[in-house]
């Protein structure tokens, strides 16, 4: 019990003391799966709308691989990312490994998926029939699109809340990719384990705290957002 209240003291003091290292890791977490989650509904929204809307062959194929995606191990991301990154690798002229790119790259791996399953379903519960009834009556087929989401945006706020959530807390694939270096790609979620394995279990639980109210905060936003939808 000690421990646990010795890491709420720490987290206090290491943010409202204004600690400059613990400032600048929390805010590259937050700064690459932020970039990571946009990245992941940009791309994702729309090809998970394609998969909801439009049958063609292989289509029930493509969905098995993408759910298995949404399964994906992050430190079995992080290792095939940075095979493509290392030098010798496809991608290795851009010299990303070891980089906080690096890190948005297998974050955005692990939440697309995600983004993709969880629009196709949100779509899909939709009643078809409200598809025909929009064209019938006069929408276009991107006035319908829109329309379609904006009937689906709480499951969608869902899913945005997942594939932020599947990529915050990820370590794997952040300590393989990004190095884990103090300065430039250390986040809360490395720092901590580092913490731990050097027996520093009172700042590892600090650290550990610092992330999970930046969840609160996030999660928090994007509930409040969720609920006064619910109410329009």
């Amino acid at each position: 019990m000690d421990l646990i209240l010795d890491g709420i003291r720490q987290a206090f003091q290491l943010i409202f003391g204004g600690d400059a290292e613990t400032l600048s890791i929390t805010f590259l977490t937050l700064r690459v799966s932020l970039a990571a989650t946009l990245l992941s509904l940009v791309l994702g929204i729309p090809l998970g709308v394609y998969f909801a809307l439009v049958e063609f062959r292989g289509r029930r194929v493509i969905l098995g691989l993408v759910n298995t995606g949404m399964a994906l191990p992050p430190v079995v991301v992080g290792l095939w990312v940075s095979i493509f990154l290392w030098r010798n690798g496809p991608l290795g002229d851009l010299h990303l490994l070891y980089t906080p790119l690096a890190i948005v790259i297998a974050q955005f791996v692990i939440a697309f998926p995600v983004v993709v399953g969880l629009t196709t379903i949100a779509i899909q519960q939709l009643n078809p029939k409200l598809r025909l009834q929009l064209l019938a009556l006069g929408a276009s087929r991107t006035q319908m699109l829109w329309l379609l989401l904006r009937e689906a945006r709480l499951p969608l706020l869902a899913a945005v809340m997942a594939a932020f959530g599947s990529i915050i807390s990820e370590v794997g694939a952040s300590m393989v990719v990004g190095g884990n270096l103090q300065g430039s790609t250390r986040v809360l979620t490395t720092a901590t384990v580092t913490e731990a394995s050097k027996g520093n279990y009172g700042l590892a639980l600090a650290l550990g705290f610092i992330l999970l109210a930046l969840v609160y905060v996030v999660n928090f936003v994007l509930t409040s957002i969720q609920q006064h939808e619910r109410r329009r």
